[in-house]
């Protein structure tokens, strides 16, 4: 339970941290406009792609995206949509992606070439990982201090005396992409020290909430 107990205070301090930020540039409203979220979809969908294959870290969380049903029904949804597949029907006629695609093709029939592909992209994989879980442990870090402030803490434990607020995290901590902070938490309780502080930090949030 303390581990828990951690582990939700630093998604309290994140949620806390998102509401309070204020943007200069009025962001874009999905769900307003069918047509426009579609499009937002494919363009997001495509560069996330593209990008991925030159961003380790991308590339991980992509990996890991995969393993959510949710995501990938949603994923599956987009792909039968007629704008994906317009979208999809230009790309492939286009000169550029089609020299690529025979490019691979010619290295996944090279055995030497397709082994470097595979041991770059397991290399990838591995760097992405170790980023995305050192990304991790600065931001349980960076909870951990927020939470010093008494002012933070009492805001967490009120928030968290939300019935509301206790159903959206509970939800928020059966996302995959949060398996990344209960990994990192779990490392940095390896440390005595910061075993303890997790610990005495714990309690403390326990005793506000019940005040």
């Amino acid at each position: 339970m303390k581990v828990l107990s951690i582990f939700t205070t630093a998604a309290l301090l994140s949620m806390i941290g998102v509401s309070s930020a204020k943007d200069t540039v009025e962001p874009y409203v999905y769900g307003k406009d069918p047509k426009k979220d579609a499009e937002y979809d494919i363009s997001m969908g495509m560069a996330g792609i593209q990008q991925a294959a030159q961003d380790p870290k991308l590339l991980a969380q992509l990996f890991q995206d995969m393993q959510d049903p949710e995501l990938m029904a949603e994923a599956k949804k987009m792909m039968e949509s007629p704008e994906w597949k317009k979208k999809m029907k230009a790309l492939t006629n286009d000169k550029s992606f089609k020299a690529n695609i025979e490019n691979v093709k010619k290295t996944l029939e090279d055995p030497n070439e397709a082994a470097k592909m595979q041991a770059k992209v397991e290399h990838m994989m591995k760097v992405g990982q170790n980023a995305i879980q050192s990304e991790a442990k600065d931001t349980m870090s960076e909870a951990m201090q927020a939470m010093a402030d008494p002012e933070v803490m009492a805001e967490a434990a009120r928030m968290m005396r939300d019935p509301q607020f206790q159903q959206q995290l509970s939800q928020m901590a059966k996302d995959p992409s949060f398996k990344k902070y209960v990994s990192a938490m779990q490392d940095m309780m390896q440390d005595p020290t910061t075993k303890a502080q997790m610990e005495q930090m714990a309690t403390s949030f326990r005793s506000a909430v019940e005040l």
